[in-house]
């Protein structure tokens, strides 16, 4: 895989390729020619993007001629409309491979209508990943030589990651949760009901995975804590910490950057236990959310973090609680939520281009409808986000 940034990578990056003579292997393939429309070429291809999922990840690059593996001259592909071809391909990907993968493409120009189209694929934690065209049935992997077919064993190991690692996300955020609950918080906080947001990329759990945790300890102000308008940081043994403080030493809100890339957020003023009246602004907690969600992927984004993503939204000390509304404008009953703790089902996200309000309102609706509500009344029937 070419070490950048997939939108940064220009001609000079395919320069060096052949230049430092890198050879096929288990992360990187070569091609002269995007496949054609026939059976043999689409099933190929097919094989080769799944095979990059269920291994380590990976760039297939079409319009290289290859000689023994390596780069023998970058032509690049004259193709009349760009992107055009890029959405075939794409779709291509999408119809032909189960469970969906996670990639990416870009084209880049060598000279004239002459370009180089890259595909990267991220390293699959959901798989594995099988090709489903046309009748053809196969799992695929890659090693140093290259794709091959997965065996019987090979299945039930792949399978068996899968679940370990949807046990250990479940078990980091339950356990994370409990301590909340208990106020085992890392600086001391405002009493009243929390809202919770975690972030759990997949890749967090690969053995060994750590970040780079310079470009936030050298710009603390990236790490925007939920509805704060000022804050403090420190590097913590987890991570980094910023925090936003109030009266008597106590902080209302927190983020927690951890060194595997999790980051929980954990705000408690807009559901304070100060008021006479316990509520939930409707209208400012969604926007809150909304903004924040936004920030935290533009950071992960920029940790250089890859998809999924898990996204967990929880509401801690809520029993009691309604939801701020004008109830003259809806029809039917309202009521208190009736349990402490609203724990609600995750999300996960696949692409940086996902809108977090599209993220965040199945998990909306669901607090709306512990309050008796059908739905966030802030989005509208088409789905938008309106601050009713």
């Amino acid at each position: 895989m070419i070490n950048k940034h997939l939108d940064k990578i220009d001609i000079s990056d395919l320069k060096q390729l052949q230049s430092n003579a890198v050879s096929e292997g288990k992360t990187i393939e070569y091609k002269k020619l995007l496949p054609t429309n026939s059976y043999a070429d689409r099933k190929e291809f097919l094989a080769d993007i799944s095979s990059f999922s269920n291994a380590s990840g990976g760039d297939l690059i079409f319009g290289i001629l290859e000689e023994n593996g390596s780069p023998k001259s970058i032509d690049g592909l004259e193709i009349e409309n760009v992107d055009e071809e890029i959405r075939k391909y794409e779709n291509i990907i999408r119809d032909g491979i189960e469970p969906r993968i996670i990639f990416a493409t870009r084209a880049v120009n060598v000279s004239g209508k002459k370009n180089i189209f890259i595909f990267r694929v991220n390293k699959s934690w959901v798989g594995p990943h099988r090709v489903i065209y046309e009748g053809h049935d196969k799992f695929y992997s890659r090693n140093s030589a290259g794709k091959y077919a997965l065996d019987t064993n090979e299945l039930k190991s792949a399978f068996n990651l899968s679940q370990t690692l949807t046990e250990q996300i479940n078990k980091f955020k339950t356990e994370r949760i409990t301590q909340l609950i208990s106020d085992n918080l890392p600086l001391p906080f405002y009493d009243g009901g929390k809202i919770v947001l975690h972030l759990i990329p997949l890749e967090s759990f690969s053995p060994n995975y750590r970040i780079d945790l310079n470009p936030i300890i050298n710009e603390p102000a990236k790490l925007k804590p939920i509805y704060a308008s000022g804050w403090s940081y420190r590097i913590n043994l987890e991570g980094v910490l910023s925090y936003s403080g109030g009266r008597n030493d106590k902080s209302h809100s927190y983020i927690q950057l951890y060194r595997n890339g999790i980051i929980e957020a954990v705000e408690g003023l807009m559901l304070s236990a100060e008021r006479e009246k316990k509520y939930i602004p409707s209208v400012a907690y969604e926007i809150e959310l909304i903004k924040s969600l936004r920030e935290f992927l533009n950071l992960t984004k920029e940790l250089g973090i890859n998809m999924p993503i898990v996204i967990f939204l929880t509401l801690i000390g809520v029993n009691g609680y309604e939801m701020a509304v004008d109830r003259m404008r809806f029809w039917g009953d309202y009521y208190k939520i009736d349990k402490d703790i609203l724990q609600l089902p995750e999300t996960l996200i696949e692409s940086y281009n996902t809108e977090p309000k599209d993220i965040l309102r199945p998990m909306f609706d669901l607090v709306w409808n512990a309050c008796g509500f059908k739905r966030s009344y802030n989005f509208d029937e088409a789905g938008n986000w309106t601050a009713k």
